[in-house]
């Protein structure tokens, strides 16, 4: 699930990865001593939003490893070495928090030397050092206790599970990766702490990458590099009723009862629908993302991620009800009349319209179609274009396919298509397909 748009929205050679450096160590549930971190600038989520035109900022969080108690003085020495200072944040993202406050991290702008700050609340500490390259150091002297936090390919599961034991003054608990944050309270996490987390870290970094490869992030030039910075999924204390998850401005949302699914080997490898529909929306391009198809074009991440894990694809899934997979139930209602690809099919099977193009023309459509926008950057107006979504849709797919497109949308599935959205597919002047897409399913 997203929300709409108009919601809230290391070292130099780290820094794309939102890296940072921690020097020293905290004791148990004693208050940290002299913990360095030294971090390295990367561009604010926002400049990464406008790079890769996605509809969602992901995060530009820089983890310290700090937790600060409720109420209590952080004090941390800034040194700005390239002039660029950094800010500290605490707390977590949860946008339905009964305590408003406790919705967004509270963020604290630090000057070069001595800070003291406090946050009634208290939380995970973080960093943001929006720039290219520049250097910043925060010691944290005074008020924060280190975060039991595992680091892939740096941290033992022995070692972790000591922190587990031993630093009982953080209410949370942090698993990290080159391009992951995963941030769970320590009361929920204890519950899943018999897992591999190299492994399961490594599941998740497989995660990503299956769908910076959907979106076509290969580096084949600086427009097309991934993300800077990490993806952070968070557990949070509510989500509305009947959504099991989200997806917002820099973070994804699980509650605990998803945790059996975020934070187990099992869950990521075999059960994660959910976590990999909920990061496909990070990775959704705002152009060609009309608002009904929000909740059906972020399932080819999902969809790829199947693949990577060698699990049987969702479409095949026997409904119940009716005793037929979604390609079963969606095919023989094509081009019948009255039909409506708004109203007339549920998800998986609006899905299915997407699966097919996959089966004519392969799965490197959409690699093709996100570097394309990229590249030509259209924009339209979040209130008034939602057409022009459904045409662009359209005609950047006819136009990556090479083929006319328009039976397939028009005729074929009724996908909203304006009389301008027509002439635009006609004005392509592209051969028809060879094989009609509408015709394929899988088996």
């Amino acid at each position: 699930m997203s929300h709409p748009v108009n919601r809230r929205t290391a070292l130099a050679s780290l820094a794309g990865a939102g890296a940072a450096t921690l020097l020293g160590s905290g004791s148990a549930s004693a208050r940290s001593r002299a913990t360095a971190v030294t971090a390295g600038a990367f561009p604010a989520a926002e400049t990464e939003r406008l790079r890769l035109a996605t509809t969602y900022r992901g995060s530009d969080f820089i983890t310290t490893g700090q937790y600060a108690p409720p109420g209590t003085p952080v004090t941390v020495k800034v040194t700005a070495y390239d002039g660029v200072l950094p800010t500290l944040h605490i707390g977590t993202y949860d946008n339905y928090h009964e305590v408003t406050a406790q919705r967004v991290p509270r963020a604290f702008t630090l000057a070069q030397g001595t800070n003291t700050v406090t946050d009634t609340y208290g939380g995970p500490v973080y960093l943001r050092l929006p720039g290219n390259g520049e250097r910043a150091q925060v010691t944290f002297t005074a008020g924060t206790v280190q975060m039991p936090t595992f680091v892939l390919g740096e941290s033992s599961e022995s070692g972790f599970q000591t922190q587990l034991d031993t630093l009982t003054g953080s209410a949370w608990v942090e698993l990290t990766s080159p391009h992951a944050i995963v941030t769970v309270t320590r009361a929920d996490f204890l519950a899943h702490r018999n897992e591999d987390h190299t492994t399961l870290m490594t599941l998740v970094e497989n995660l990503i990458a299956s769908h910076a490869a959907v979106s076509g992030l290969d580096d084949s030039a600086p427009l097309h590099r991934r993300k800077a910075g990490k993806y952070q999924f968070v557990e949070v204390s509510k989500v509305p009723a009947g959504v099991g998850a989200y997806a917002t401005h820099y973070f994804n949302a699980f509650p605990v009862a998803y945790l059996d699914r975020l934070i187990t080997v099992d869950g990521v490898r075999n059960r994660g629908w959910g976590f990999y529909h909920e990061l496909g929306h990070l990775h959704q391009q705002f152009a060609y993302r009309p608002s009904g198809l929000t909740e059906v074009s972020v399932n080819i991440y999902s969809l790829a991620a199947q693949r990577v894990f060698g699990q049987r694809s969702n479409l095949l899934t026997v409904d119940a009800t009716t005793g037929l997979n979604w390609f079963q139930s969606a095919l023989p209602k094509l081009g019948t009349e009255g039909l409506a690809f708004n109203t007339s099919f549920g998800a998986y099977e609006k899905l299915v319209s997407l699966r097919q193009l996959e089966l004519a023309f392969g799965t490197g459509i959409w690699p093709k179609l996100h570097r394309l926008i990229r590249e030509e950057n259209p924009q339209s107006d979040w209130q008034t274009q939602d057409a022009l979504r459904w045409t662009n849709f359209a005609t950047y797919l006819s136009r990556v396919t090479g083929h006319d497109l328009t039976g397939f949308f028009v005729d074929r599935w009724a996908y909203p298509i304006d009389a301008d959205g027509k002439a635009a597919l006609a004005a392509l002047a592209l051969p028809t397909p060879p094989t009609d897409p509408s015709t394929l399913f899988d088996s």
